[in-house]
């Protein structure tokens, strides 16, 4: 299923307009059981036996994808690399840029989230609902969520390498998903051991995990195709359930994750193209101002990657080699925007649900947020399913994600502009301090 183009387009106005009708239908429900208290059983049975059934639909079709998605989509990105050591400095010095931006967008996010707090605002009844509706226990989620508060050597031992793999990530609760820990370490392995078979051995290798990539990218098409009805669905029986109070957490949830991107992109971006390069922020963004509304419009670095090559070549001056290399490597890992959206959501859906994750919890979901962006899919919705695997591994109910879904549109488009200009960022610098670096490497790649 292609989402790109008039299909996308059409496809986010049934989103926006599925939103709006949850909305509309919650608050109106909300309005008659106002009018009419004693309906509220046959309101609460709608809910649990039509709305949140529908909606069980689409998040089960992200739950299928989540554990292959993960491998493969890990496992394929570092075989594309290539022999790891002879990648060069030019190379390791683009990852260090890429991870160094990412790193940073999660922490200004966690940041945010600690001190706006905006999962926070609901009452401590609304957070019982919640957990009830999961039928599962304060403490019970309480413990998962502390498990690893305190992190020792072996802990981390017992986290990354379990003694049975399948057990780890399948997860020991029927229902549940398993631990994503050990299945990124096994990805990561996986396809560094790729990069030392045959040449023909390691294409076979690739082409496997490609396919099984596309695949499961294609079951998320199939279940954003349901988005409109299931985000409609979804939001109807939050609201209708939670009410008013619910909407101003999720608004200001919205603002804030919008204000920290935009912190991101303006200020953390342009100071990093200060201190590392000669270019000025203002012409800088100036010269991709096309590239930024192709990304808001598309929601894919993919689809603007295009735009992104001519832009540095022909706006900013950035070798050919240079915009090559760094550019299509961004637009697949350098997912800025993605990792710090992921860490937010892990953190609004913690506070929704009254769980703290404490600072060696929020350490470990910054590593997390930055290594599950890299292997999130360059395409509209393509976070989704990593996200439902981060709240698994935290402890966290899965069908949290629904809190989100109605909002999950705009907000892709706005981490989608920051995704592309972290990547021409990093191709500005790259090219301006690196240049003799990216020049050898080039010649080396294509001698006379």
């Amino acid at each position: 299923m292609n989402l790109s183009g008039q299909s996308y387009e059409r496809l986010t106005r049934r989103i926006l307009w599925g939103l709006v009708a949850g909305l509309a239908g919650g608050l109106a429900i909300r309005g008659l059981l106002a009018a009419r208290p004693g309906w509220a059983h046959g309101v609460d049975r709608l809910c649990a036996e039509v709305l949140d059934p529908f909606g069980q639909i689409f998040l089960r079709l992200l739950f299928f994808v989540v554990v292959p998605l993960i491998f493969a989509s890990l496992a394929l990105g570092v075989l594309q690399l290539g022999r790891l050591e002879k990648l060069g400095p030019l190379a390791g010095r683009t990852f260090l840029l890429f991870g160094l931006n990412m790193a940073v967008g999660v922490a200004l996010g966690l940041v945010m989230m600690n001190v706006l707090r905006p999962g926070g605002a609901l009452s401590p009844g609304l957070q019982e609902q919640l957990l009830a509706k999961f039928a599962a226990p304060a403490e019970t989620l309480q413990a998962r969520a502390s498990e690893g508060a305190g992190l020792s050597f072996g802990r981390l031992v017992e986290m990354f390498l379990p003694r049975n793999l399948l057990a780890a990530v399948v997860g020991r609760d029927v229902g549940r998903i398993g631990d994503i820990l050990p299945l990124i370490l096994f990805a990561l392995l996986v396809g560094a051991a790729g990069t030392e078979l045959r040449p023909e051995q390691r294409q076979r290798l690739g082409d496997a995990l490609e396919v099984l990539t596309l695949l499961m990218t294609r079951i998320v098409g199939f279940a954003l195709h349901l988005a409109p009805w299931a985000v409609a669905a979804l939001l109807m029986s939050v609201v209708a359930k939670l009410g008013v109070e619910f909407l101003l957490a999720l608004g200001k949830f919205v603002v804030g994750v919008l204000a920290v991107m935009a912190l991101h992109l303006f200020v953390t971006m342009p100071l990093l193209l200060k201190w590392l390069s000669r270019r000025s922020p203002w012409e800088f963004f100036r010269a991709i101002r096309a590239v930024m509304v192709t990304a808001f419009s598309t929601s894919s670095s993919s689809a603007t990657l295009p735009a992104s090559l001519q832009a540095a070549r022909e706006n900013l001056g950035i070798s050919a080699s240079t915009a090559g290399f760094v550019l299509p490597l961004g637009a697949t890992m350098n997912m800025s925007g993605t990792a710090l959206y992921e860490g937010c959501v892990v953190l609004f859906v913690a506070q929704v649900y009254g769980i703290e994750l404490g600072v060696a919890q929020q350490l470990t979901l910054l590593v997390l947020a930055v290594l599950t962006a890299v292997a999130v899919a360059s395409v509209p919705g393509g976070s989704l399913p990593l996200i439902v695997g981060l709240l698994a591994q935290f402890g966290l109910p899965p069908e949290g994600i629904a809190l989100v879904l109605g909002v999950d549109r705009l907000l892709d488009m706005a981490r989608t502009v920051l995704n592309v200009s972290a990547d021409l960022v990093t191709a500005c610098i790259v090219d301006e301090r690196l240049a003799p670096v990216a020049m050898s490497a080039g010649q080396a790649k294509n001698p006379p």
